[in-house]
Order: C-alpha cells, then structure tokens, then sequence
C-alpha cells in the first residue's frame, strides 16, 4: 500500500498526520491509515479529539489519481469519509498546507478547520475532466453558498488561506496550525457535547431554490472559459441537486453518478495525459538527475519590445532581479512604460496589490549598454528573427558578460547552433522560444543545440518552473516542434482556400473541433506580411500554399494590424468581420494555379488540417527533435489553442487508431496528390503493431538526427 497516517497521543488528542509524500494523495494506504486511526482513537477513553494534518507542505493534494480506474484496495474513500463524518469525537482538520479535491473534500468531513496562512484550499478536479466526486459537490454549497462554489469548482483555482477564511471555507488560521488545533479541540470537547456537520447545513441551499440566475451564470461562465468541456455541465448538475434535494444522501448518490460519466469520458484520459505529460515534459531523458543545477539570482534581456518587456515581466514575478537593454532610448522608455501599466492593470483587476506591484517592478531595471549585463547569471537576447542580428548581439555578449553565465535565444526557429557558434562558449547557448505574450502563455520550447551542456540545460529547465512555464525541450531543428508543426497546418488551410473552401468556414470548422482560434483569424493576428516580405527581400517566388496571403500582401491586406487581411476588423477590435472583397482574388488564383473551387466539407477541412499536424508530428518524434508524444501534446495545448479535451495531436491520432489515420491520409493523397499526406514511416511501423505515439521507441543519441541546413523542411523558415 501507498502511503501511511502516522498515529499518536499529544495530551489527549490522537494526531493523525497524513505521510505520503511530496503532496499526501489519498492512496490506499493513507486510506486505511485515516480508517484504522481513527478507529483507535475512538476506542482510547484517554483521547478527547482528533486532530488531522499532513506531513510536509500539504495536508492532503488530492486523491491518487494513478488509481483511477482501477478496482482499488482496501477501505474506500466513501467508508474513510463516513467514518471521519460520524466519529464520536470531534475532529478538527489542521490544514498545514495544500488540501485540494480530494485533501479538501476531506476537511470538509471534519467537523472544524484551520489553515495556516500559507496554506491554499480548492477543488480542481475540472482540470482533469473530472468533478469533486467525495461529496465536494455537495458540501461546498452548503458551506459557502452555491453561486461561490460554483465559482471555485468550474475554476478549478487555488483558495488562498485569507479568502478561504473569509468564504468560511474555514474556521480560522494559524500560524502554528497543530498545536492551535490541538488546543482548539479539547476546548471545543470540553465545552460542548455536539459538533457541527457540513452536511446539515442547509440554509444557503434552500436560500437558492428558485434562483435561477445561480445556475445560468455558471452555464455561461462554462460557455466562456470552459469551452467544449464535459465536466463542468456535470459540476452544475451537482449543484443544481444540491440546490434542490432535500436529503443530502440523495445529492451524494446523483454526485456520485456524475462522476461516474466523467471517469469513463474520453475527456477525463485527454485531460490527465498532459497532466502527466507537462510532469514528464520537464525530465530530460539523456540528463541525469543529479546534473548541477546553477544558481539564477539576476536575468538580463535584450530587446524592450513586446517579447523582451514579457520575459522580464516573468522573471519579476518569480522574484529575479531582471535588467533590460535596449539601443534605442525612446524604444526601452516605451518598453518600461508597458511593464509598468501592466502591472497597474493588475492592481486595478484586484489581482495584485499597490505594494506588490511595487516590490514587482522594482525587480525590473534598464539601461543601453550592453556591459550593465556583465554580472547576469543568464542573458535572453529577444530581438526580431534576423539571424545575422542575433548572432552579432551573442558575439557582444559574450564579451561583456560573465564567463559562467548562460546565453539565450528567443527566436521561433533559428539556428541556435548557429548563434552559438559566434561565442566562446556554445556549450552555455541555448534556445528559449517564449510565446507571446511572454508573461502570460505558459510554454516555453527549450532548445537544446549540439554543443549544450547538461548543466545549462539542467538550469533552463530548473528555473522554467520558476517563472510558472510549461517547458518542453526541442533539438535544433527548423521550426522547432510547435512552428514545425504549425507551418504544415496553416498551410494545409491555405490548400482548402485554394481548392475552395473559404476563411470563415475553415476557421468555424477548426474552432466547432476546439481550437480557440481558427487558422485563418490567426494567420490575421500573427500578421501576413511577414512570410511576405521575407520572401520578397530573399527573391523567392511564393510557393503554392502562400499565393493567396501574397496576393493580400500586394493588396495592402496585412491582417489585425491594418484592419485587414483574410477579414476585416473594426478600430481597436480584435473580432473578425466578412471580407467579401476577397472573394474574387480567391476565385482568380485559384483559376490562375489551376484549381477548378468546389465545395468542401467541415469533414474534410478538420481531417486535412489534423493530418498534416499529426503526420509532421509522427516525424518529428521518429528524428528525435522531441523526447516524447506527449511533449508535442503539451507544447500544442500550452502554445497554439489546441483542445486540453481532447488532449494535443498526437494524444488525438491514438484516440482515433492510427490504422484509421493511415486510412484518411490515403484518401486525401489520392484525391490531393499532395506528399503532405504521405504517412510518416513511424505511424506505418506503430499501426502494423496495432501500436500508439506513446509506444514510440526513444532515440539512444537524441543528437543523431538530420542537421538544421538539410532538414526536409529547412527552406520553410
């Protein structure tokens, strides 16, 4: 069994305190631990109360989620929680740090709670297409009413101690939460003969009969934020028997077979896959774990434009002295401004307070001259993709900083090797592709060049979780992972605009599967122009996917930032209006390239565009520029709008059957004759297995593989 309850006796209060480390989970064996303690201590005449906390930093993180599914042993999570609802003395749960789903759905089954004031409280199961299943559902309206806990379950935040004060979500804090809580109980057994359940609280639910406001603002809350989730329709459910069942029993039944629905969703495996994942993402396999990890105590950045003024904004937050540098005065007075007015927005949205906004920003200092980064532990240079630029910049920093200090490269699919070569020091050169905006998109790709060392990567991925980032580590390879990836499916879009299919209707399609935002309305934000002009300058002609966007280009139409592209936009609005003026150079490239338009269904825009994500995956997983499948899935859930629900590509292409997506890229080859669809080799290898993405075998060198200059895809970056 996984995990224990330790047990003793401190002046008449039996302590339970919940072992299983790092975070508690409730395995089988702090099941039976809570169980068989519980049961001593009702069978001590000595013992007056029960006090239960965890060991470490949480109390309890949540359930064991590698259980899921399974049969389960021993005592269940319903019979621990019927025993610590009807103990005969009063228990108070000593919240010492982390209770979440599971660790607060058990607090909730004590008859008192006190937190400490570092401690943070929530149910966040939606996270993981689940909902509260221990009665959470149930428990929390009547506790803290429920319009609130809708809230707090359809976010799936953590409360911190203050606010779950406040909520009375518990009874006080602490800042010696076992001893308090000790103290607390035996007063409490001394002066009163009855405690209070959770359960029997029912005034704020019967409060809420009638109101229907409660359960509509939550479905739109759902509309927004959850979009395409099952979980969360399943959570209002619960509460809407909360709400109107009187026998709470009944509620933890209709509770009970809602959670059931979302255990055997596709969801809920989706979900847990990248939860996994993200955890797997940060393990470098060829990286021993006892790798020398170096201390980050300064950053400095290059560039105070959109990218460069992000990146110190994360630093900041994870309380790293961050300097800046920029060669033009007005440009890095502008780009202080914006760090600045950031945080003022953040202040005005009650997310930070006047003084953390200052201590924040008072991390964040600036200058023109490239010797004021001599002292960083690590340097970002986040210019624009120029690569004679970048590599003039790596060759004045590695004068000016200090020997020892780590350099990087923001670029989206440059050649690190490349720049770092221009040093004296490649094997502290490393690719860090921040999305925009930088401080908040939570991926960051981290690339490793021929020449890293372990230790600089070791330290990219240590101070990754610092600045909150989803960190996936990609070879040097054109485009790394997610550009790679997405150069197939923007112009497998392109394609259908060709054949024709139209903007909106790809777009619709793409975002009816999930998406967040359709190719096209992104191709407008990311702006048109740019391939454009870097096709222009170079001399080239436009290649067959691209014809369409040039035309728009040589019509003015560059995307959001001149109101117009594939559509057109409103001053200072982001939503995409008709642009029926593009029809006719539609019509007419098409025409010219020797495409007769005909209609094509959401079907196939959805099979196309999944196929060349999924495909160009395959590959990039067979030449080892990512570790893993699951890598992709984290850098396109975190990166480009991909559906957690449903996973990532490649978690998507399993789902599917690969034998399946060996089927449809034989249809869309024989009726495109396009080599996009020709199956990778590893697909073909995996499906004649009956095998999936995740049994892919992992490369013994991860540098073995095709160089940056010959890369089958070289030329389209």
């Amino acid at each position: 069994m996984k995990g224990t309850v330790l047990y003793e006796v401190r002046d008449g209060v039996a302590l339970l305190t919940v072992d299983n480390p790092p975070v508690n989970p409730l395995s089988d064996g702090v099941r039976a631990g809570l169980y068989e303690g519980l049961a001593k201590a009702e069978a001590d005449s000595s013992v007056v109360g029960v006090v239960l906390t965890g060991n470490g930093r949480a109390f309890i993180a949540g359930a064991d989620i590698s259980e899921f599914g399974g049969s389960g042993e021993g005592h269940g999570l319903a019979e621990v929680f019927k025993k610590l609802e009807y103990c005969s003395k009063p228990v108070v749960a000593a919240i010492n740090g982390l209770a979440l789903g599971g660790g607060l759905e058990t607090a909730l089954c004590c008859n008192y709670r006190i937190a400490s004031n570092q401690a943070f409280v929530g149910l966040p199961e939606v996270n993981l297409g689940l909902l509260p299943g221990a009665g959470g559902t149930q428990r929390l309206p009547r506790l803290v009413g429920p319009a609130e806990a809708l809230k707090i379950m359809l976010s799936g935040a953590h409360v911190p101690a203050k606010k779950a004060l406040s909520l009375g979500i518990v009874d006080s804090l602490s800042d010696n939460v076992v001893e308090d809580s000790i103290t607390f109980i035996k007063e409490k057994a001394a002066n009163s003969e009855s405690h209070p359940l959770v359960r029997d609280l029912n005034d704020k639910v019967i409060e809420a009969r009638g109101n229907e406001n409660i359960l509509v603002e939550a479905q739109a809350m759902t509309a927004k934020s959850r979009k395409g989730q099952f979980a969360p329709g399943q959570i209002i459910k619960c509460v809407e028997a909360a709400i109107n069942l009187d026998d709470f029993d009944e509620g933890l039944k209709k509770e009970t077979d809602y959670f059931i629905e979302c255990l055997v969703h596709p969801q809920r495996e989706a979900m847990i896959h990248i939860f996994f994942g993200e955890r797997a993402a940060s393990k470098v396999s060829d990286v021993p774990k006892d790798t020398p990890i170096m201390d980050i105590k300064k950053a400095g950045i290059i560039g105070s434009g959109t990218m460069g003024g992000g990146i110190a904004m994360c630093f900041a937050n994870a309380g790293i002295p961050v300097h800046i540098i920029d060669q033009d005065a007005d440009n890095l007075k502008r780009g202080i401004s914006v760090i600045e007015k950031n945080y003022e927005f953040m202040v005005n949205r009650g997310r930070i307070t006047t003084e953390q906004k200052d201590f924040v920003f008072g991390l964040v200092t600036s200058s023109l001259d490239y010797n004021d980064v001599h002292d960083c532990d690590i340097v970002i240079e986040a210019v624009y993709e120029n690569l004679e630029l970048k590599t003039k910049i790596f060759k004045s920093l590695d004068e000016a900083v200090k020997p020892g200090a780590i350099l990087a490269s923001n670029t989206s699919g440059l050649d690190i090797d490349s720049i770092a070569n221009s040093t004296s020091r490649p094997e502290l050169v490393v690719g860090t592709h921040f999305f925009s905006p930088a401080n908040i998109m939570k991926l960051l790709e981290v690339v490793r060049g021929d020449q890293t060392s372990n230790e600089a990567l070791a330290t990219v991925m240590s101070v990754s979780k610092k600045l909150k980032k989803a960190a996936v580590v990609s070879l040097n390879a054109p485009g790394f992972i997610g550009n790679r990836m997405f150069f197939g499916y923007t112009a497998q879009a392109n394609m259908l605009l060709l054949e024709g299919a139209l903007p909106h209707q790809v777009d619709q399609a793409m975002e009816s599967f999930g998406l967040n935002m359709g190719p096209f309305r992104t191709m407008d934000l990311i702006g048109l122009d740019l391939g454009w002009r870097a096709r222009k300058l170079g001399g080239m002609a436009s290649p067959l996917h691209a014809k369409i966007g040039d035309e728009l280009c040589e019509q003015d139409r560059f995307g959001q930032k001149n109101q117009k592209g594939y559509y057109n936009y409103s001053e200072g609005s982001r939503a995409p209006n008709p642009a029926p003026e593009n029809e006719s150079i539609y019509e007419r490239i098409s025409s010219e390239n020797g495409f007769t338009r005909r209609e094509i269904s959401d079907e196939e825009i959805v099979d196309r565009c999944m196929l060349a994500l999924i495909n160009e995956g395959a590959d990039i997983l067979s030449e080892g520029v990512a570790q893993r499948a699951a890598d992709i899935d984290v850098v396109y859930i975190n990166g480009y709008g991909f559906p957690i629900w449903r996973g990532g590509p490649m978690h998507h292409a399993n789902a599917m059957g690969l034998d399946v997506v060996l089927e449809k890229l034989a249809k869309y080859k024989d009726l495109t004759g396009s080599d996009v669809f020709a199956a990778s080799s590893l697909l073909i290898e995996l499906a004649e297995k009956g095998g999936k993405l995740t049994d892919a075998p992992s490369k013994d060198d991860r540098r073995e593989r095709l160089s940056f200059e010959k890369s089958s895809v070289a030329n389209n970056f």
